[in-house]
């Protein structure tokens, strides 16, 4: 795949701060991931802890380059601002899809394999099996 077709990826926390250094960290850490279009999407548009639903869908629509996007999220209602948004059918890109991951681990290795032109199933699979990542 190219670059334009690389899946996107959309990071979803209460805090802007939490959600722009988990994407800063999983472009680090994946290496030669610049190509990779990662949107951080937190807080409220007041800049307080909440997420908002016009930030996800412009972060989803910054990352779209065709081949899906995967968002992640951190806590219950950040999971259900997106379910909202994919049940609303068009605030959201084409292939649009809410992992459930870890949301540290997920990031990374969905960065990590959205790097290698994986296809967004392939990079949601990576997220969610961020679970089985053993730290003891």
């Amino acid at each position: 795949m190219s670059d334009g077709e690389l899946v996107g990826i959309v990071l979803v926390s209460h805090s802007a701060e939490v959600a722009a250094s988990v994407a800063e960290l999983a472009k680090g850490l994946a290496g030669g991931a610049a190509a990779v279009p990662v949107a951080p999407a937190g807080g409220t548009e007041g800049g307080g802890l909440g997420t908002s639903a016009e930030q996800i869908a412009a972060a989803a629509a910054s990352v779209d380059r065709g081949a899906g996007v995967a968002v992640l999220t951190d806590l219950g209602s950040a999971v259900l601002t997106v379910k909202a948004l994919l049940a609303e059918g068009d605030e959201l890109p084409d292939r649009t899809r809410l992992v459930d991951a870890p949301f540290v681990e997920g990031a990374v290795a969905a960065v990590v394999t959205a790097s290698t032109g994986a296809a967004l199933d392939a990079v949601a699979a990576a997220a969610a099996e961020a679970y089985t990542y053993r730290k003891v």
